[in-house]
């Protein structure tokens, strides 16, 4: 309807301006102070990614109420990945926050992010550029496998510190007698996110197909 591509639209919108901001700020930052500004990466612009992250949330709501044709799955793997290495591993460990993996992580992220919604606002109004499509569709083939590598580091960057302040990890009083140990738990997510990234790469080459086959190519032309 009328009324939820709008919805969509201004969605779209808000999450382009957000991380339009992001990508901005960084590359001039960069060019103003060099790897000097690599270090406060996260304080300078944090908020504002982890606002456009939580906001990625709606995304999911949108597939399961239909009003969003993407799939479910590879969605919720994507934007799971993300709150869990930007709230749990970043946000909670302030000596993480300024390594340099972090900067590398976001950035990838922007780059990704800014050309996405970009089509995604032009494909609400029927507006499909080729050069924008294949973009959206190739760009993250070869990104987001490297987006992986970078929140893989990151958390094994965190792992001394989770170690050593006891974040997240939990003693259960008796008669549980009972821990959690927070690093093995990273350490197994570790796992579950490579695998997760077999699942999403497949989904990815599926879509590039299915939008850059040459029918759609010669439909979306016409």
């Amino acid at each position: 309807s009328f009324t939820m591509n709008t919805y969509l639209f201004v969605y779209d919108l808000m999450q382009f301006c957000g991380h339009s901001w992001i990508f901005t700020n960084m590359i001039i930052r960069f060019m103003s102070f060099g790897k000097d500004s690599l270090a406060d990466t996260f304080y300078s612009i944090g908020l504002v990614m982890r606002l456009c992250q939580l906001l990625s949330i709606l995304e999911i709501l949108h597939i399961l109420i239909g009003i969003d044709k993407s799939r479910l799955f590879p969605r919720f793997l994507q934007i799971t990945e993300r709150i869990i290495v930007l709230f749990v591993v970043i946000n909670s460990q302030e000596e993480v926050q300024g390594k340099y993996v972090v900067c590398v992580l976001f950035f990838l992220w922007n780059l990704l992010d800014v050309v996405r919604y970009t089509y995604n606002m032009l494909a609400r109004m029927g507006i499909y550029y080729l050069p924008l499509t294949w973009l959206n569709f190739s760009l993250c083939i070869p990104l987001y496998p490297l987006s992986v590598l970078a929140k893989a580091f990151a958390i094994c960057v965190s792992l001394p510190y989770f170690e050593s302040f006891g974040t997240y990890s939990i003693k259960l009083p008796f008669p549980f007698a009972f821990s959690i140990y927070f690093p093995y738990v990273l350490k197994m997510y570790l796992l579950v996110l490579f695998i997760g990234m077999c699942f999403i790469m497949q989904n990815l080459f599926s879509e590039r197909k299915a939008h850059l086959g040459t029918g759609n190519i010669k439909k979306k032309r016409s």
